[in-house]
């Protein structure tokens, strides 16, 4: 008898005692591609770790427990040896083209085998949504894919671009979009800090919910405005929203906000929206710099190119005492770090020093609203750790593998090193159920994130006291290391910090 022929026969017993495989109580020989031996399993729904073994074939979890492994086929054993065994990490908000990067090594080097994509209100400008999955799914993909359709981009489609007032044909067409490509997305997403989202009224937001919950899908948004003392009202809209569907707040944060007593009324805004059955969850990164395009600081009479170039002609002045007193107040020009070329490395007041003119006229003559992407120093670490260690809220990177700022990299590394590790400030079972169940539960991907039988094999294998976030802010292109092996779908995507040859990661599909 061989290794890999007596390796189901001693499962046998006790996969008869699991449910079902494939419609059967029986694996055959050919069934089992992996096998990982003498691990810590962390199930991801927050229970403790146990030791046990992990079987995987066809994708899938076959069983966990204790196996007889004498005489296995070493070609198909990874032996943990003592390591963390636990579900792939999801990552709610991500960044990024899969068709430029789709390896997304960024990502894998993490820990995570599913990223989310069409973020912000923006999804791929294409007029067939599905023809480019498939295009994506074609060429491969190294983590799996969860998308999402953007708002602002259905807006643009259906021909309202920047109107706040579309007419009900328009309206009627944004939703027959949306609604067709809740098909194949996971839900929508909003920008409501920029153009052209910001310029959606009550009616038009209540309308998409609604047809957003009909699908039973989800709503993740980039808030109206993230500034303190906005950030209630702005809530409240969203929140407004999930009177009929799922809703989520990417990337929480208070601007200006200071302490963990502003974080606590924070949460305690979302927690009576829950009491009052809204279900709403949002997500959080472990940094205290924001990452995006430099038009976040333009008055909104002053955001797109056209509306820039009037107000540069007419309203210079204007424009330049918003922007100074903008800026001034998010901590100054020193804490606007340029992340495009020819800027990249340069702080804002480094780049006006160079330049020898005041930032606020860099800021018009040099850059533009359209010009570069920076990150801005502008939260506070206890009031983003006591809003990051909330049981409803998930980790996210909202990271980009070409985004000049550490959080692509780093996000999931950064967590179990500073905050699991260092500060002591989370359990491991809590973090790992932040990054696996729970962002699987708002993304609705039922089997994924959490190591049970019957699921798909997303799995990372780790020792959290070697897991290290190497990415900065002046170099944050480096890989997180730690990260021993990254499996998914049942086949070994990173291990020993080299990619495998194959891409290994799927495009999701949702529920009918």
């Amino acid at each position: 008898m061989t290794a890999n022929r007596r390796l189901p026969i001693l499962l046998l017993a006790l996969l008869a005692m699991t449910q079902p495989v494939h419609g059967s109580d029986t694996v055959a020989a050919t069934d089992v591609d992996l096998l990982i031996v003498d691990g810590r399993v962390l199930d991801g729904l927050g229970n403790g770790p146990r030791r046990a073994d992990v079987v995987i074939g066809g994708g899938r979890i076959l069983f966990i427990g204790q196996v007889d492994r004498a005489g296995i086929d070493a070609d198909k054993v990874i032996d943990a040896d003592g390591r963390i065994v636990a579900p792939g990490f999801i990552d709610p908000h991500s960044h990024g083209d899969p068709l430029a990067t789709p390896a997304f090594e960024n990502f894998l080097a993490m820990g995570v085998t599913t990223i989310t994509l069409g973020q912000d209100g923006s999804s791929p400008a294409v007029d067939d949504l599905g023809a480019w999955l498939e295009e994506v799914a074609a060429q491969g993909i190294g983590p799996n894919l969860a998308m999402l359709v953007g708002h602002g981009t259905l807006r643009r489609q259906a021909g309202i671009g920047l109107d706040p007032e579309p007419g009900d044909e328009q309206l009627a067409a944004l939703l027959q979009r949306l609604d067709a490509a809740l098909t194949m997305t996971f839900g929508m997403s909003t920008g409501l800090e920029y153009n052209p989202g910001l310029n959606a009224g009550f009616v038009e937001l209540d309308s998409l919910a609604r047809v957003v919950g009909s699908r039973d899908r989800v709503i993740m948004s980039h808030l109206r405005s993230e500034d303190d003392a906005a950030l209630e009202a702005a809530l409240d809209e969203l929140i407004a929203q999930g009177a009929h569907a799922r809703v989520h707040v990417a990337h929480l944060k208070s601007v200006y906000g200071k302490g963990t007593a502003r974080a606590a009324e924070i949460l305690a805004h979302l927690d009576a929206a829950r009491n009052r059955g809204v279900d709403i969850t949002a997500d959080v990164y472990p940094y205290t710099a924001s990452y995006t395009g430099i038009a976040l600081l333009f008055p909104e009479w002053a955001k797109t190119p056209e509306r820039f170039e009037t107000a540069r002609r007419t309203r210079y002045q204007e424009l330049a005492d918003y922007l100074r007193e903008r800026v001034l107040s998010r901590n100054g020009p020193e804490a606007t770090l340029l992340g495009t070329e020819p800027y990249t490395g340069k702080t804002l007041a480094e780049l006006a020093a160079e330049l020898d003119k005041p930032f606020e006229q860099v800021l018009i003559d040099d850059i533009g609203p359209d010009g570069a992407a920076a990150a801005y120093f502008v939260m506070d670490d206890a009031l983003q750790a006591k809003l990051l260690l909330d049981a409803h809220v998930a980790i996210s990177s909202d990271g980009n593998p070409r985004g000049f700022h550490p959080r692509g990299h780093g996000t999931f590394a950064k967590v179990i090193e500073e905050y699991v590790q260092e500060r002591q400030l989370l359990e491991l079972p809590e973090a790992v159920r932040k990054m696996t169940s729970l962002p699987a539960a708002v993304l609705g991907l039922a089997d994924r994130g959490s190591l049970e039988v019957g699921k798909a094999a997303d799995v990372v294998i780790f020792d959290p006291a070697r897991v290290r976030a190497t990415a900065s802010y002046t170099d944050p292109f480096q890989l997180a290391r730690g990260f021993d092996v990254v499996i998914v779908n049942g086949r070994v995507a990173r291990r020993g910090g080299e990619l495998a040859p194959q891409l290994s990661g799927r495009v999701l599909r949702p529920p009918p």
